[in-house]
């Protein structure tokens, strides 16, 4: 039987994401959580008087089962009283068990509420967090064994409560009060064989624990391993397809698992052991026990109440004690749990509002780049000096090769990362002195790659302004020539679209992403390749829409296709970090050089027969 419960589930405890670590003490991480619980200080407290009484309960039963049984030895003088007395303490006994279970039943019932608050308060307070983290730290992420952390850490929460609170201090309690017992009433030795068995026995489940640890360490970094295999594989299953790689992706998955199942299987060999000595070293105690008590029945010391009582002590102190291994390493466990959650909460941000910084003031939507040098990595520069500025009202087009850094103007304008050197200015006001919420509510964007949420249409147009009308959406989505497409579906607005919007085609997609940025209708608008996976025919309808939606708005357009920005007030081509050139789309083309290069070729692409 393996009385140390170890599960599936349990051994699931790894992290596909290993944050970088500080060394954190158990006490350090309880001390962490602490204040989340002693929120409900009150709740506590009643939790902790009731577990006293279900335990002074507990302990009474043994002691009233030996007054039964000594009141029912047969006496001479105990005729008369046999009906009565036997009958009062079988009541008293019958009222002490419903104790234990009732006052056990108020302790959970008064702390689920501290329990399930402290566990959301920690959730949320990890999810804003990982919201505010620069998209450095997203980047880089695993997202399967990161979220795999914040469910781990939010069940270590219960784990831990419920194996201390529920466990270890009642355990500790009844211990206290039967050594006490045992003290007063009977001699010595019973004190000291009761203790000594208990000292080995926690020490050797605690040492054999801790060796057992590296073990399952090593089955848990194999699951996690699985694990992110796993998702990785699914969340490119077009991928997988594409390239005919179904059993590619199952043998690697499958060499994870058996690497799994050999790590498992050590860790079982471990457990038995581990459970094999615990249940050796309580059936010596045990007989050592009943042996003592046994004697002291045989010469006249003790009675046949006091062998019931001491059998009936060993039985209910054993009973948890055989299942601490299993108390103690999932302790340890929802700890290193907690931690992995609380090293993601202390995780720094890259980006952070500068300590009394105010909302943006709105005076004007003018945005400026100021000598802008920026770099992802030291080694590798992506800005070089960028100077340039987008007057309130009009739109600047950036035009170039991939790689030239188009993109990343706008991941700086939404301070995604701060820039090296330089500054950003929007109304006048340096981005890093006002908020990051003030900044993103000015600026809205249709990103080339436009992820969608798995819901609604409406949802995702919605997303824009929540709360917005249904009318408002609607509205959008006519600007955004997408209307017809919506109405014409079965379910309309209330059609699902899928993971990441995978049910849409990609022209679908951006042109939500159109519907949702006008719903929003910011001051400022950045347009990163926003007609990129539209048709022709499409891309000229909606380059009309995002005419009229840039009227009067500060704009920045991201293109590739020249074509989209010859309207522009102003175009700029970037090429290595560096802007080699500027001007209005006439002006670029009068100057013959690299700009008017880039048009005629994309003018003979344009020519050429489709084949």
């Amino acid at each position: 039987m393996r009385r140390s419960g170890e599960t599936l589930s349990s051994a699931h405890h790894a992290s596909a994401s290993e944050p970088a670590r500080t060394d954190r003490s158990d006490w350090a991480t309880l001390r962490r959580l602490f204040p989340y619980l002693w929120r409900y200080k009150w709740r506590v407290l009643a939790a902790l008087v009731f577990m006293v009484g279900a335990k002074v309960a507990n302990v009474g039963v043994p002691v009233l089962l030996k007054t039964l049984v000594d009141t029912m030895t047969p006496k001479p003088d105990m005729a008369q009283a046999l009906l009565v007395v036997p009958i009062a303490l079988l009541v008293a006994y019958g009222l002490l068990r419903f104790s234990t279970s009732l006052f056990g039943e108020l302790r959970e019932l008064v702390f689920a509420k501290a329990t399930e608050g402290a566990a959301r308060s920690i959730s949320l307070e990890v999810f804003r967090h990982l919201h505010a983290l620069s998209l450095r730290f997203h980047l880089e992420r695993q997202t399967g064994g990161m979220t795999r952390d914040i469910e781990r850490g939010t069940r270590g929460v219960h784990s831990l409560i419920s194996m201390s609170l529920y466990s270890i201090v009642p355990t500790i309690i009844e211990l206290t009060l039967v050594l006490s017992i045992l003290g007063i009433k009977f001699d010595a030795l019973f004190v000291w064989i009761t203790a000594c068995a208990l000292v080995l026995y926690i020490a050797f489940t605690v040492t054999v624990t801790e060796w057992r640890t590296q073990f399952r360490k090593t089955m848990n970094e194999l699951d996690s391993v699985a694990q992110s295999r796993a998702i990785d594989s699914l969340l490119n299953y077009e991928t997988v397809k594409y390239f005919n790689n179904e059993e590619f992706e199952a043998g690697r998955y499958d060499a994870s698992l058996d690497r799994y199942r050999r790590a498992a299987i050590k860790s079982q060999n471990t457990l038995s052991l581990l459970n094999t000595g615990q249940q050796m070293l309580i059936a010596v105690s045990l007989v050592l026990m009943l042996w003592r008590a046994t004697s002291g029945v045989v010469d006249g010391r003790m009675t046949l109440g006091d062998l019931v009582m001491v059998n009936a002590f060993m039985i209910q102190l054993y009973i948890p004690l055989n299942f601490l291994g299993v108390i103690y390493r999932e302790i340890k466990q929802s700890l290193t749990d907690l931690d992995k959650m609380f090293v993601l909460m202390e995780k720094e941000r890259e980006v952070r509002d500068a300590p009394g910084a105010r909302p943006l003031a709105g005076r004007d939507a003018s945005v400026r780049f100021e000598d802008v040098s920026f770099a992802y990595e030291a080694a590798r520069p992506i800005l070089k000096h960028v100077s340039f500025e987008i007057p309130e009202g009009k739109t600047v087009a950036v035009v170039g090769p991939s790689g030239s850094g188009k993109s990343t103007l706008a991941r700086l304008l939404y301070r995604f990362y701060d820039v090296q050197q330089g500054r950003i200015l929007i109304g006048g006001e340096d981005i890093r002195e006002v908020t990051q919420a003030s900044v993103r509510q000015a600026i809205g964007i249709v990103p080339q790659d436009t992820v969608l949420f798995n819901d609604t249409i409406e949802y995702n147009i919605a997303y824009g302004r929540p709360g917005a009308s249904r009318a408002e959406v609607e509205a959008a989505a006519r600007a955004a020539r997408i209307h017809d497409f919506i109405a014409a579906t079965p379910k309309g607005y209330e059609t699902a679209v899928g993971e990441r919007g995978l049910k849409l085609s990609g022209g679908e997609k951006q042109r939500v992403a159109i519907a949702r940025t006008l719903l929003k209708n910011p001051p400022i608008l950045i347009f990163d390749e926003a007609t990129s996976a539209l048709d022709s025919a499409n891309e000229r309808a909606i380059q009309s829409e995002l005419k009229s939606a840039a009227q009067n708005k500060t704009t920045l357009v991201i293109a590739h296709r020249l074509s989209t920005v010859v309207d522009a007030h102003e175009i700029l081509v970037l090429e290595g970090g560096v802007i080699v050139e500027r001007g209005t789309h006439a002006q670029l083309l009068a100057r013959d050089a690299r700009y008017a290069q880039m048009w005629a070729l994309q003018q003979i692409e344009a020519a050429e027969p489709v084949l």
